[in-house]
């Protein structure tokens, strides 16, 4: 091949190259840049609204899990630790002050009834007292209350109630704690923090520390944080509840120039972006891009429209939050903005990573084109 073929089949294939490698598709890189992610706008015929993170939009969108009891749960008095419960067994003594007592046989001082059940409905049965509500109420109320009964047909009756068996009232404890199990519920343990203190406390980080309590078909759950921040939300426990303690669920995804890529659950009960960012290592020293930070949200409509400032959006909407760190007051916006549940942070590669990969890509280009024509040459 003469040397003027040979210098035009090397340009033809160096230039043929660096175009190719010049389109960026041959570029490796962790995902898309700003351009592409602009292009999914619905300014430009996307299906995202991108929106530039202020303080009106922080405002906005500032919105945080609302966990609490309801009134029926902060309302409810404390328990009596000696209330009884149906499936407690009772014992009764009845002294009479008679030659002939009703309750035994002539010249009996006391009827001793030793074993006397609650049944399902809560109701006990006493001779000459007939059917009396024993559950929910105490020892002392039950003697009152046979004691009046038993007054109209014998003179000043003198009784004795006891529980001889059963807890009483009882609750279970599920999930995170010391140790898990059926409590009853005792003078010391009547309200949610000293039973969740009997059992052996929290043993998971108190920051994401979650308390449901189940009560029939309700429910209401707190932050463990709360429930000692806020005494009314240490409310009073009842037979048959049920408290689980478990972990916050809650996540995001980090992808893109940052320092790990992956799922991250939540480790505070509101996470900032600044803070987020902080938790996947910052973004990358050598590819992140600081005006690049995104934050990709189905977001409800209700916020969709505050943030847009319109009317007409129904349904959740897609919102791509756009954060940039090298504004004279962008980590006080990212220090601000709360990141939610289901968030993808993403952080786009900064240009000159581009370009680089760009001129290495074309350097190593530039060697196979000398390959190449010095294997035409032979």
């Amino acid at each position: 091949m003469k040397p003027f073929q040979k210098r035009w089949a090397k340009c033809a294939v160096t230039v043929a190259l660096i175009a190719a490698v010049s389109s960026c598709s041959l570029i490796p890189r962790p995902g898309p840049n700003k351009r592409e992610i602009f292009a999914g706008s619905v300014q430009r015929e996307g299906d995202a609204f991108i929106v530039a993170v202020n303080d009106r939009v922080t405002r906005a969108t500032a919105v945080v899990p609302a966990l609490g009891f309801s009134d029926g749960f902060q309302n409810a008095g404390t328990l009596g630790s000696d209330t009884i419960r149906p499936g407690d067994i009772l014992a009764l003594t009845i002294w009479e002050n008679v030659d002939k007592p009703l309750l035994g046989p002539e010249g009996q001082v006391a009827a001793v009834l030793e074993e006397v059940q609650v049944d399902g409905a809560g109701f006990i049965f006493v001779p000459y007292a007939g059917r009396i509500r024993a559950a929910g109420n105490t020892p002392e109320s039950i003697r009152r209350i046979i004691s009046a009964k038993l007054e109209e047909q014998t003179p000043d009756p003198q009784v004795e109630v006891r529980r001889a068996a059963g807890d009483g009232s009882t609750v279970s404890l599920i999930g995170s704690v010391g140790a898990q199990g059926v409590y009853p519920i005792e003078r010391p343990t009547r309200t949610l923090s000293t039973m969740l203190a009997n059992a052996g406390g929290v043993t998971i980080v108190p920051e994401i520390a979650q308390i449901t309590v189940l009560r029939g078909e309700t429910s209401g759950k707190i932050w463990f944080q709360d429930l000692y921040e806020n005494p009314q939300l240490d409310i009073a426990l009842r037979g048959g509840d049920r408290i689980l303690v478990e972990e916050d669920t809650r996540a995001f995804t980090a992808l893109g120039a940052t320092g790990t890529q992956s799922r991250i659950n939540f480790t505070t009960k509101d996470l900032s972006a600044i803070e987020a960012i902080a938790q996947v290592g910052g973004l990358s020293a050598t590819t992140g891009d600081p005006t690049g930070v995104f934050i990709f949200r189905n977001e409800a409509d209700v916020i969709s429209n505050q943030v847009l400032g319109r009317s007409d959006l129904q349904g959740a909407q897609r919102m791509v939050y756009v954060l940039d760190l090298t504004e004279p007051n962008g980590l006080f916006m990212a220090r601000d903005f709360v990141v939610r549940d289901g968030d993808t942070l993403y952080v786009t590669e900064a240009p000159i990573t581009t370009w680089d990969k760009t001129i290495s890509a074309i350097t190593g280009t530039l060697t196979s084109a000398d390959t190449l024509s010095s294997l035409g040459a032979l």
